[in-house]
């Protein structure tokens, strides 16, 4: 009973998560702060007039279009801009009113609205034309950061956008993949503890929990590789932890190889356990020593391969948790799978070579 419960479990979670991930919206953002500047005639004489388009997605400005609040910021530095009209949800007009002398050129974007709350464009404007002078202080006027009043929704990111869906896809293949090449590296030591040596329940455990680990390791490099051509523009691009990656997955294919190149069943298990103990080293080194030494274009940036409060919310984590427990629940029970299939063949050959 007890075994069946977690198999359905990890079967409920996975649905679970796959109905949320392609369900839930994803949330307002702002994608540009772009210069339309366009020249006027007026009694003869071409004039030209300072206006930007504003372009959001996913965005609500046509609900309560007066309520639409633009702001620009540069570090403790804020001043309104007037919105000249709004276009549709997604897109508005904007004057570009400031004095003559600036702090600086370049400006963070900011939005208040009702429903979408407060959205934030960093260095989405660059300004032209205007003396600046750190020391200038422009007038502060009243700002509060609001909470988007929808429903549950996935946090907008920048370059991202919907494929932050992956998530729940990529990132715990990678957490399925430890967990099983860790009952691979315990396995291994289990063998290796065996006086007599030779094939044994452990040396099948660590073959089958290899064999299912690399499923789940080609399929977070498959993955990670169309989130990259999608996010970075690139199949593929020398990031230390997608090297990393590839290199682990590598290793163990090596695993399978010598496993596979060494007919003698005592010598292949003893090899193949002492491969295993140090292809474990080195995955550990790659995908969670290496990562915090070295900059990297993943989440956590700055040298930490994890996740902080800017790349992993609430709404986020809703669903990330459940499809890591999910996935690891459902890369256990192929590795139970594989090895009952890796039993019976072993059981086949005795009895055919008898």
């Amino acid at each position: 009973m007890i075994q069946r419960s977690w198999k359905i479990g990890g079967i409920a979670l996975l649905a679970y998560v796959f109905w949320t991930t392609f369900t839930v919206p994803l949330g307002p953002g702002l994608l540009e702060f772009r210069d339309r500047n366009e020249a006027a005639s007026t009694d003869g004489i071409t004039k030209r007039i300072e206006t930007y388009e504003l372009i959001g997605l996913g965005t609500h400005w046509t609900v309560q279009p007066e309520e639409l609040r633009l702001f620009i910021r540069k570090g403790d530095q804020i001043t309104p801009l007037p919105v000249i009209d709004v276009i549709d949800d997604t897109h508005a007009h904007a004057a570009l009113l400031l004095p003559d002398t600036l702090p600086s050129k370049a400006w963070d974007v900011l939005i208040n609205h009702p429903i979408d709350g407060t959205l934030f464009l960093q260095n989405g404007l660059f300004v032209e034309g205007f003396v600046v002078d750190e020391s200038a202080q422009l007038p502060r006027p009243q700002f509060e950061e609001r909470s988007a009043d929808l429903p549950h929704h996935f946090p907008f990111q920048p370059r991202i956008f919907e494929t932050i869906r992956n998530l729940m896809l990529h990132v715990p293949m990678w957490f399925t993949m430890f967990l099983l090449m860790g009952i691979a590296f315990v396995a291994s030591i289990r063998q290796l503890s065996q006086s007599a040596g030779g094939s044994s329940l452990f040396d099948l455990r660590a073959e089958a929990s290899v064999q299912v680990g690399m499923v789940f390791g080609v399929l977070g490099l498959l993955t990670g590789s169309l989130w990259a051509r999608y996010t970075w523009g690139a199949w593929w691009v020398d990031d230390p932890q997608l090297n990393g990656a590839l290199v682990t997955v590598l290793v163990y294919a090596g695993y399978l190889i010598l496993r596979g190149s060494v007919e003698d069943e005592r010598l292949k298990a003893r090899l193949a356990a002492v491969y295993n103990l140090f292809a474990f080293v080195i995955l550990t080194i790659l995908l969670m020593v290496l990562p915090r030494f070295t900059e990297s274009l993943h989440p956590g940036k700055g040298g930490n391969p994890g996740f902080n409060s800017y790349d992993l919310d609430s709404s986020l984590r809703a669903v990330f948790y459940p499809a890591v427990l999910g996935w690891m629940l459902l890369g256990t029970w192929m590795y139970r799978i594989r090895l009952q299939a890796t039993r019976l063949n072993q059981k086949l050959h005795r009895l055919n070579d008898e």
